[in-house]
């Protein structure tokens, strides 16, 4: 069986294989750069290549896709193509239980998912190391690795989506008993999960850290006004490395408050909006007078220690969900295929 499993696997798992060894040379040509760049010190942003930045983005993508490609067009296809075409009954007419057909197909690619995509992540990981997150003294700046953009391709985080989008493949697949169907709709759940998780289940994984901060010229960072003039926000500056999740201005009682006092507008450089040109106040003053009113700034975030503990937590939800995949897979073919 584990024979007849390769011989139908071994095209797929090539294919990805030399992907990666491709990708990983790549890496290993250019990251010493990188690193010697990082150890240099200063403006290390304005020192990067096009090549380093383009480099830097597609490993971003190569890690979203990675998962998402296993999950369709190894997951999916595994149990549904044999499904569809009636091959499986003359495996279960022979020796071979529906459990061992299953769990050979779904052990061989699982070991194959976590070699590939480890290796990737861990290749890409240690090339982007020494650039995440850093910033131009002037302009510009790559993501840190905490934040949303970063995180899902760095570290353990995709070895745990990798294995849930192959399980989920599978599943979809022994639903459908369709390839062409199963791939794709693997590839819209998978994308819905990924689109869903670091909105509205990442940042709660871990108790949040929230800070109260008082709004000065050292710690004020920019501010927002609608078309119509109405100074809607304030933001303070915070760690560049931490993962912020508002950013919010609060009153004396200590609720939100949706827009800034009205006479904010003075102190916004000329022009004012609107057209009308004018001296604006002197910002300090400005900010003196939103501390002296009891204004205050509540910044809620994750900081950029919690990395790994995230990385680990959410690769351990992703895993016990592909358990739980794994499961319903094996009682569905024993008990409802035919």
């Amino acid at each position: 069986m584990i024979w007849l499993t390769w011989r139908q696997f071994r095209a797929q798992a090539a294919t990805v294989y030399a992907a990666v060894a491709v990708f990983a040379v790549v890496l290993a040509t250019t990251g010493p750069r990188l690193r010697d760049l990082a150890l240099a010190g200063a403006n290390v942003f304005d020192q990067l290549t096009k090549i380093d930045q383009n480099l830097y983005n597609a490993g971003l993508v190569v890690m979203a896709v990675v998962p998402a490609i296993i999950g369709a067009f190894w997951g999916a296809p595994m149990v549904a193509r044999e499904l569809e075409t009636g091959t499986h009954r003359l495996a279960w007419n022979q020796s071979i239980t529906r459990t061992r057909w299953l769990a050979t197909k779904l052990g061989m690619a699982t070991l194959a998912t976590i070699a590939a995509v480890g290796a990737l992540t861990l290749g890409v990981s240690w090339w982007a190391g020494p650039i995440d997150g850093i910033t131009s003294e002037t302009h510009g700046g790559l993501a840190a690795r905490l934040t949303p953009v970063a995180f899902a391709m760095r570290g353990v985080a995709p070895v745990g989506y990798a294995v849930f989008a192959l399980v989920l493949g599978v599943t979809v697949g022994v639903l459908l008993r369709r390839t062409v169907p199963a791939m794709a709709l693997t590839l819209a759940i998978f994308t819905l999960v990924q689109i869903t998780v670091p909105q509205w289940v990442r940042p709660h994984l871990l108790p949040l850290n929230q800070q109260t901060v008082t709004i000065t010229e050292e710690t004020f960072a920019g501010i927002g006004i609608t078309g119509s003039g109405t100074v809607t926000r304030l933001m303070v500056a915070t760690d560049h490395d931490d993962w912020v999740l508002a950013n919010e201005t609060i009153d004396p009682s200590g609720q939100v408050i949706e827009a800034l006092p009205s006479w904010m507008l003075d102190c916004l450089p000329p022009p004012r909006p609107g057209g009308e040109t004018r001296q604006a106040r002197p910002l300090p003053v400005c900010l003196a007078k939103l501390t002296n009113l009891g204004y205050r700034q509540r910044v809620t975030y994750h900081p950029a220690s919690r990395f790994w503990p995230l990385q680990w937590t959410e690769t351990a939800l992703f895993l016990a969900i592909s358990a739980l995949l794994t499961w319903f897979c094996f009682w569905w073919t024993r008990n409802r295929l035919a």
